[in-house]
């Protein structure tokens, strides 16, 4: 071993590891985590710059966050907590984690307004499906008389062969509803006795404009599978090529509704499930990829899931009519009148 080599000593800062000469040690040389490693929630990282990871090696390969000088002085470990021995005959009463989901919290009921869900999506996906974009943007645009309305509810921009064209159109993805004198979309269910005013109640989604009807598209399958950890659920669905702009992930505490659009084969992918537990729609999120659109579901109560569906659905089952009598038949009629579509406004 050379001189110079048996005077380098190791640099003991966290994230370093390297050899270092003491005669040569400058500020900056060395680049570190002054914090600690955390481990949490299948999730490694550090404290100081909160940047996390799933896979080990990935960990140890995060650069630090702190430029100073390299040091051979171990840093010191954390304080453990002091143990109160006067407590050390007490008895500790351990109880069994709760397996099942405990339904402490009140479920909201099925139907509730569903949130639209903004994804992330990745650029990888949207270079996937480029190429088809151009193909199908080129061969509609032709089509579209200047001046046509879009057709999504709630938006009253027209076509005008401009950039304005690509502007989000502000719309209502739900129905317009009528029920005991009140006007309401049932997306947002601000409600009102005023018709002009429920007229002009502007949109409460966003999305690309819908210049021309679109033709019912075929439904396919696409691969469906979940996991939970601690405090989430994760929804994946395995497919490619898909048209973020025309699919959508809504959700409420208790629903989960996914309808994806392919556009090489004009198809959809649909998928409405009542959730087994709760869940806190302002913590869940989207990530749509090139290969799967992965949903993140906040739990809203600890617990594990023994199944993504509830077991006892209350989505409302259609009875076969009975025999009537004709004062019946009029009372029937009345209750009917309860709820009015009126999609084709």
């Amino acid at each position: 071993m050379s001189e110079s080599e048996e005077k380098m000593l190791h640099c003991y800062n966290r994230g370093c590891g390297k050899k270092y000469d003491p005669e040569n040690n400058k500020e900056g040389d060395c680049i570190h985590h002054p914090g600690l490693p955390v481990f949490h929630d299948a999730y490694k990282g550090w404290s100081c710059c909160n940047k996390k990871c799933t896979d080990f090696t990935e960990f140890l390969n995060i650069k630090g966050c702190t430029k100073s000088f390299h040091t051979n002085v171990k840093p010191a470990d954390p304080e453990k907590p002091a143990v109160d021995k006067s407590r050390m005959n007490e008895v500790i009463e351990v109880k069994p984690l709760v397996k099942n989901v405990n339904l402490s919290l009140p479920r909201p009921p099925y139907d509730s307004p569903q949130v639209t869900l903004i994804p992330v999506v990745s650029p990888a996906l949207l270079q996937q499906i480029e190429g088809l974009a151009v193909q199908v943007t080129t061969s509609t645009e032709t089509q579209i008389p200047i001046g046509e309305m879009c057709k999504r509810k709630g938006c009253k921009a027209s076509y005008t062969k401009t950039l304005a064209d690509q502007e989000p159109c502000t719309h209502h993805p739900g129905v317009p509803i009528f029920h005991e004198g009140l006007k309401y979309w049932s997306c947002c269910q601000k409600k009102t006795t005023d018709f002009s005013v429920f007229l002009e109640q502007p949109g409460c989604s966003q999305g690309t404009h819908l210049w021309l009807n679109e033709a019912k598209s075929k439904t396919i399958k696409c691969r469906m599978d979940w996991h939970q950890t601690g405090g989430f659920v994760v929804v994946s669905i395995f497919c490619k090529k898909y048209q973020p702009s025309r699919s959508n992930v809504r959700l409420n505490p208790v629903r989960l509704t996914v309808d994806l659009y392919f556009q090489e084969e004009d198809s959809r992918y649909e998928l409405d499930v009542e959730l087994r537990g709760v869940v806190n729609v302002e913590e869940s999120s989207v990530n749509m990829l090139p290969t799967k659109v992965e949903i993140k579901l906040k739990k809203a109560e600890p617990g594990t899931w023994a199944k993504l569906e509830t077991a006892n659905p209350t989505k409302t089952i259609e009875t076969p009519p009975v025999l009537q009598s004709e004062s019946e038949k009029e009372e029937s009629i009345t209750a009917q009148v309860d709820a009015v579509d009126l999609s084709d406004l």
